[in-house]
């Protein structure tokens, strides 16, 4: 008898009541028409005359031990309930405070958008490059002058590792793999050896585009040039290609797109030229197809590059490049309403 009292304590104080569930179990446990304590009562009869009245005030201890802790838990629901039921459902919310999209992806986010519309995949690759798929693959053998155009951050040398200086890495591992036709964009973060300043900096972020198949013309890629401008800048959006020079496409030139600012009427964002450069493009260079084992008498393509922080800061006024990587929340809250 002593051990089942004992046990029935333990079973009392141990008992977890955490909402009004578990205290209706409790009740129909241990205070219930049906309860483990009455069983006590019954046997109390087999105990030893003289242990009788003991036995039979430990049982009642039990008992009242077991209402005690009903009425304090009851007593604490009924108050949490009071304080539910006393809540002013017509009171305003509290504030939620929604994170911001920061502006290097919202404009990424639209590029993919315009260039999946007309079937464009997207491709990423490896920051940290070799020498093959980041220059040499690309028509820059060893020695060639443009390699100084990129400063470039070498990790080691022989053989050269790299932080690639331009997602067409990418493109160049796209070609190795992927069956023709191909037609992706690639974006992603490039690295540069460079001053950091208001117009500068030691990474930037690029969107690079690269479509091959048969019989592809320079006026297949102005025309897809123009689509992304009209789509992204407006529908009365100009471009214009002026020539230049890229190791990996022949003939290369800058894309320029009129001003939406001021309407090729001169401000101070396009220097008074109503035209503002956004990237450079051209034909890929059979040597580059050459190298990704593609046969450029049966094959041709174009390449084009726009890059991220550019376009984001005539986008959004944005005088100094350097705001896109301090991580001030003060600037990025500019940005909610772009949800």
């Amino acid at each position: 008898m002593e051990n089942k009292i004992k046990e029935i304590n333990r079973l009392i104080e141990e008992f977890k009541i955490e909402n009004k569930e578990a205290l209706e179990k409790f009740r129909i446990q241990f205070l219930g028409s049906k309860n483990i304590l009455k069983d006590l009562f019954s046997e109390i009869k087999n105990v030893a005359a003289e242990k009788r009245k003991e036995v039979g005030q430990s049982i009642n201890a039990l008992k009242s031990k077991a209402q005690n802790k009903f009425d304090d838990f009851m007593s604490d629901i009924d108050e949490k309930d009071n304080e539910i039921d006393s809540i002013d459902l017509s009171l305003p919310g509290d504030n939620v405070l929604l994170g911001s999209r920061h502006p290097l992806s919202i404009v990424n986010e639209e590029f993919i958008e315009v260039f999946e519309k007309i079937g464009f995949t997207v491709s990423e690759g490896p920051e940290v490059e070799d020498d093959w798929h980041n220059f040499t693959g690309l028509n820059l053998p060893e020695e060639h002058p443009a390699r100084d155009m990129q400063d470039t951050f070498f990790i080691e040398k022989n053989p050269d590792w790299l932080l690639r200086t331009h997602t067409s890495s990418v493109q160049m591992r796209v070609m190795e793999a992927q069956e023709l036709p191909i037609r992706t964009i690639t974006p992603g973060r490039v690295y540069r050896n460079e001053a950091i300043s208001a117009r500068a900096h030691c990474f930037f972020h690029q969107v690079e585009g690269l479509y091959i198949d048969k019989n592809v013309s320079f006026a297949d890629l102005k025309q897809t040039l123009l689509y992304f401008a009209q789509q992204y800048f407006g529908k009365n959006t100009k471009i214009r290609l002026r020539p230049s020079y890229f190791p990996f496409t022949e003939p290369s030139a800058e894309m320029d797109v009129s001003c939406t600012l001021c309407n090729q009427k001169g401000c101070k964002v396009c220097k008074n030229t109503g035209w503002l450069e956004i990237g450079g493009c051209g034909m890929v260079d059979p040597n580059v197809l050459k190298n990704a084992n593609i046969d450029p008498e049966e094959y041709s393509g174009f390449a084009f590059g726009f890059g991220i922080d550019r376009i984001a800061m005539l986008k959004y006024e944005i005088n100094d490049l350097r705001l896109f990587s301090e991580n001030d929340v003060r600037f990025i809250d500019q940005f909610k309403a772009s949800w």
